[in-house]
């Protein structure tokens, strides 16, 4: 915990170590941490530079850790200060880069990034500098990043970021599929799905997107669209994809309460994935019931709004609100 002041973990725990014995030798030392005397020794000595440990004056040989209010509290002003230097400098280079991109050519608002480790270090990078939302049209093949490897999504909606995304129904029947989208929707995040998306695509606070090129190289590649008439084409194509979406919910931890006449927890899953699309077989899999179970819930669904098809049921459960379902906005339709 505090590699962020430059410590190494043997540093660390060697600084631990001493402040809870109060004093001790290299040897007395080495055997607690379980490392060698030399090992031990050289980061007794790097504890030093830092001002965390010194070498007691009473008792040669022995090792006595500084007060971490005072030694870490230095640290850390210091670690403050150089990171407002930092910022300092990142903003001096963004308004460096922004003067010199007043009137950018038409090669500065495309980028070709080439290759897995650099088209997933840019999708995190797009993620992670996004300030207000993340809207994303996902397919079952991902590029470079599978999404139990997209950790900036999870740090990103931790600072507030608002996510959207549009999957294709294609992805509930991946191995983890159902897994992955459960967790985005704990987080809050807006899911919807369609059969097929048209690319793959990111959008970030839609001022830089990141679509996938179609290639016959077996080596990955996407475009890095910045602020450009494309980059509102492409945003455009998004909202179209998410208007004609069906807004799916999953079961997440937790009880919902429900009057003794209304669905359950288990009615409102099985509802959102046939309305998403998926077949009774498929929906019986993916929530580990039998089949008869699930037809029998949707039979009573029905004989409780008093409707005779799967179609009216949809409707009914809309207008019931057991589904979510946005408002349009003024003017939509």
């Amino acid at each position: 915990m505090l590699g962020v002041l430059g410590l190494e973990d043997a540093q660390e725990s060697a600084y631990r170590a001493l402040v809870s014995v109060g004093a001790a030798d290299v040897s007395d030392l080495a055997r607690r941490l379980e490392l060698g005397e030399q090992d031990t020794e050289r980061a007794l000595r790097r504890l030093e530079q830092n001002g965390l440990a010194a070498q007691s004056s009473a008792r040669p040989g022995r090792w006595v850790a500084a007060p971490p209010g005072v030694a870490l509290g230095a640290l850390l002003t210091q670690q403050r200060h150089e990171l407002d230097r930092a910022e300092l400098a990142a903003a001096l280079l963004a308004e460096e880069y922004r003067a010199a991109a007043a009137e950018p050519a038409v090669h500065d608002l495309v980028e070709v990034v080439t290759g897995a480790a650099a088209v997933a270090r840019r999708f995190l990078q797009l993620q992670l500098g996004a300030n207000d939302e993340v809207c994303a049209l996902v397919t079952d093949r991902p590029v470079a990043v599978t999404g139990m490897e997209n950790d900036a999504e999870e740090q990103a909606t931790g600072r507030g970021v608002r996510y959207r995304v549009v999957v294709e129904r294609s992805v509930l029947d991946l191995p983890t599929g159902v897994t992955e989208l459960t967790a985005a929707l704990a987080r809050d995040e807006q899911v919807r799905v369609v059969d097929r998306v048209p690319t793959k695509l990111v959008v970030a606070d839609r001022s830089l997107a990141l679509v996938p090129l179609t290639a016959h190289s077996s080596e990955p590649a996407a475009l890095v669209v910045h602020a450009s008439g494309l980059l509102e084409l492409l945003s455009g194509l998004f909202e179209a994809v998410w208007r004609d979406a069906l807004p799916l919910r999953l079961g997440t931890a937790g009880v919902t309460e429900h009057g003794p006449d209304g669905p359950d927890g288990t009615d409102l899953e099985i509802l959102s994935l046939l309305l998403a699309g998926l077949t009774d077989a498929s929906v019986a899999k993916q929530l580990d019931l039998g089949l008869r179970t699930v037809q029998r819930r949707v039979k009573r669904l029905m004989e409780l709004t008093g409707v005779t098809t799967r179609l009216q049921l949809g409707w009914h459960a809309y207008e019931r609100e057991w589904v979510a379902r946005e408002p349009r906005e003024h003017g939509e339709r």
